[in-house]
């Protein structure tokens, strides 16, 4: 029972929760400066993340199944590797649905979390099929993403504000930034297989200024955000970090080298996510 629960975790790569679940949680510690903090409010919002990305992840894997299986980098999956079956997966991706969207009653008497839920679980899922009609599909995968920070902010308040909107900014050019740099590395096979993505349309080294613009634009964001969210000078200090990291993300993959995409997708955006999640809360302690 062990190896199926940890066949199912590296399904979904369950370590990857790290880049969007630290955005949410930001949201909601900003929104409880106003707003009264409510455990019930907490479980909801780590709930949803996990369930909410365990359906679009497993999903992911079910309608990429064959085109998993005809790419080297991809054949060992557990679906193309027989490792676990279509049928265990499709469960897996229903009940998890189903999770997210029970666990949206958490957050009551605010009715809108469950009032959204399905059509943002519809609109995660459908990331899937992105990269079969726009070379955009990353920008869809970030803006799947971007939603936490604003769905954490709703859950919590009720309404929507400036400040979640600016941190769902930072997530959508940061995630598209790192999502166009990962996809150089099936650039080849993309090609060859009619699939969509920036690298393949434009080209290697176009699509890493494209990816270097988009952090670009996660820069200018983090920056609005330590304005309008009034932070202090630590977190002034993560955002320096914070450019230095991606910096030295796009520093280590370059047009002729890509053997390094790993570490800069991992270990570095991990850093950055959960960095400034850290720095954030010292801050906000700090100024108390």
């Amino acid at each position: 029972m062990f190896s199926t629960v940890r066949d199912f975790l590296n399904l979904i790569r369950f370590s990857h929760t790290v880049f969007a679940l630290p955005f949410a949680l930001l949201s909601a510690v900003l929104a409880w400066r106003e707003t009264p903090f409510r455990v019930w409010d907490l479980l909801g919002i780590l709930l949803c993340m996990v369930f909410a990305r365990s359906a679009a992840m497993a999903f992911n894997r079910i309608v990429d199944r064959k085109i998993d299986a005809e790419n080297p980098r991809t054949a060992g999956r557990h679906l193309p590797a027989g490792i676990l079956s279509v049928r265990a997966v499709t469960l897996f991706t229903l009940l998890s649905a189903g999770g997210f969207i029970a666990s949206t009653l958490f957050f009551l008497p605010n009715r809108w979390p469950f009032i959204l839920s399905v059509p943002v679980l519809l609109f995660l899922l459908g990331y899937s099929y992105a990269k079969r009609f726009t070379s955009w599909c990353h920008y869809w995968l970030s803006a799947a993403l971007m939603l936490s920070p604003i769905a954490a902010w709703v859950a919590v308040t009720g309404e929507v504000g400036v400040v979640p909107l600016l941190l769902a900014g930072i997530v959508f050019f940061w995630v598209g930034g790192f999502d166009i740099i990962y996809a150089c590395q099936d650039v080849d096979f993309d090609r060859e297989r009619r699939l969509n993505s920036i690298p393949v349309r434009w080209g290697v080294p176009a699509a890493l200024r494209i990816a270097a613009l988009s952090h670009l634009g996660t820069v200018v964001c983090l920056f609005a955000l330590w304005q309008f969210a009034k932070l202090g000078t630590l977190f002034l200090v993560g955002i320096v970090i914070v450019t230095l990291l991606l910096a030295y993300e796009h520093w280590l993959v370059r047009p002729d080298d890509l053997t390094r995409v790993n570490i800069a997708f991992f270990q570095v955006n991990a850093a950055i996510s959960i960095g400034l999640l850290l720095v954030a809360v010292m801050d906000i302690w700090l100024m108390k």
